[in-house]
């Protein structure tokens, strides 16, 4: 049996137990960053079998796989759909100590109400409960997000797409309210130039300009900006190694475009300075419209470059990196504060490391206009584990104010992921009350109550203002 995720699971103490009971489990969630598919929200899709809505996609799980020593066609291969849960069903037990085992058995027990460990004696039992659950209309992909109490969720959308299951969700009240954000990685990808100007042709087509010069690049993303605005987008994304960022005016813009244009490739500076130029841009176009820009900074992806041309990207291969990220960091802040056009934002940082790095530069730019304006984001990634959750938790505790925290997300491509939000206000509510526990603060039920509630749900409610 199941037995270690019992009511209490997480919660050491009397007063986090009372916190999270009563101030935290029963919040909705808005999830504010995740990789879902809109099509599969807009059409309410039923999945077959636990692999389809859990396997698939998930690259922390065939990680681990990969390590145990399972066959890659047990993983991404041509395996059948229960040969794979069977093979993953043989490593789980192998997961302790890894937050896969915890996820893996909060999830079982959330959805399905299975609080059998899983494991070769128990799998073929819960390949079939799963299976019949998800035959029932309260397990399609919008019954599992109103299961764990979701009230909005944003996906991740690059400027080129069409929005057109964005728009089917808006005008169905049946679906849980979902959001576009603005993803425009591919817009500054010029170190690949063939790749890059079929990718403005794409730009074009979308956004109907004519993309001859970097204005008409601006002018295009301006419309793409504009686009997802009315269709309810409120939030950007970045994805870079690192920010880049030139005091002065190194090279001239047009000409480097032109040189794209022309099919040459740029230098490394050229790159570089492509880019820092872009994001100042964007992130002008964001302050004016009032949204909120993410930035995820320090991943390492794609290391494995034999499995990367067998598999592609986004299939396990990514890792922590340890870039500079400082002083370019304080250049594009800085530069967009000057004008004050600096947009709401969040940043999230990979290398733990790096946290006090991020904690104190965004700490640099809280003006007092907004409350928590510049957010130090939630434990990303590798990081979103017990001891992640808690390191963030604690920099930013010790650098900023905790209480203005907009919390947890899912940044996941997975309808079962949900159960992380009640992991990480179980970590928040442990937290605080071994801190009551230790007389490091005051055991003020009322007012702590308040701050694990706004952290789990009412300061992302004010901070996003979805519509």
């Amino acid at each position: 049996m199941n037995t270690f995720i019992t009511e209490n699971f997480l919660l050491q103490t009397e007063i986090a137990k009372l916190l999270y009971s009563k101030y935290a489990k029963e919040l909705p969630i808005i999830d504010y960053h995740n990789h879902l598919s809109p099509q599969q929200i807009a059409e309410d899709k039923q999945f077959e079998n636990i692999t389809q809505v859990w396997l698939d996609g998930d690259h922390y799980k065939w990680r681990a796989m990969r390590a145990y020593g399972i066959d890659e066609k047990y993983i991404t291969g041509n395996a059948s759909d229960k040969e794979k849960f069977l093979k993953w069903a043989e490593v789980v037990p192998y997961t302790m100590r890894n937050p896969l085992f915890h996820w893996t058995h909060l999830e079982l027990k959330r959805y399905f109400g299975i609080n059998e460990l899983l494991s070769p004696k128990t799998a073929e039992a819960i390949w079939s409960k799963t299976a019949e659950c998800l035959m029932w209309k309260s397990h399609t992909a919008n019954g599992l997000l109103k299961m764990m109490n979701v009230e909005s969720l944003c996906t991740t959308d690059d400027p080129t797409d069409s929005l057109e299951y964005h728009n089917v969700i808006q005008q169905n009240k049946d679906c849980v309210k979902t959001y576009p954000t603005f993803r425009p990685d591919k817009a500054f990808a010029v170190e690949n130039i063939e790749v890059y100007k079929d990718y403005l042709k794409k730009l074009e087509a979308v956004s109907k300009v004519s993309i001859e010069t970097y204005s008409d690049l601006i002018d295009a993303l301006q419309k793409r900006v504009d686009y997802f605005h009315e269709t309810g987008g409120r939030l950007s994304d970045h994805g870079f190694e690192q920010l880049y960022h030139f005091d002065n005016a190194e090279f001239d813009i047009e000409s480097l475009f032109k040189k794209i244009k022309s099919n040459q490739k740029l230098n490394e500076a050229e790159v570089q300075f492509f880019k820092a130029e872009t994001m100042i841009h964007l992130g002008k176009m964001y302050h004016a419209k009032g949204w909120v820009q993410q930035l995820h900074l320090g991943a390492i992806r794609n290391n494995n470059k034999r499995l990367l041309d067998t598999l592609g990207p986004d299939t396990g291969f990514d890792s922590i990196g340890d870039f500079s990220q400082a002083r370019a960091l304080s250049g594009f802040l800085n530069t967009l504060d000057s004008s004050n056009q600096l947009a709401k934002t969040v940043v999230y940082n990979l290398n733990p490391s790096d946290n006090e790095v991020f904690a104190t530069m965004v700490g640099n730019f809280n003006d007092g206009t907004i409350k928590g304006k510049m957010q130090f984001g939630s434990a990303w990634w590798f990081l979103d584990q017990k001891d992640g959750m808690e390191k963030q938790l604690n920099t930013l505790s010790n650098q900023g104010l905790l209480s203005c925290f907009v919390g947890m997300l899912t940044d996941s491509r997975s309808f079962l992921s949900f159960p992380r939000h009640e992991y990480f206000r179980r970590i928040l509510c442990n937290l605080i009350g071994n801190d009551v526990a230790n007389g490091e603060l005051p055991n003020d039920e009322e007012h702590l109550g308040k701050i694990v509630s706004d952290i789990c749900y009412y300061n992302a409610k004010q901070y996003f203002n979805f519509k």
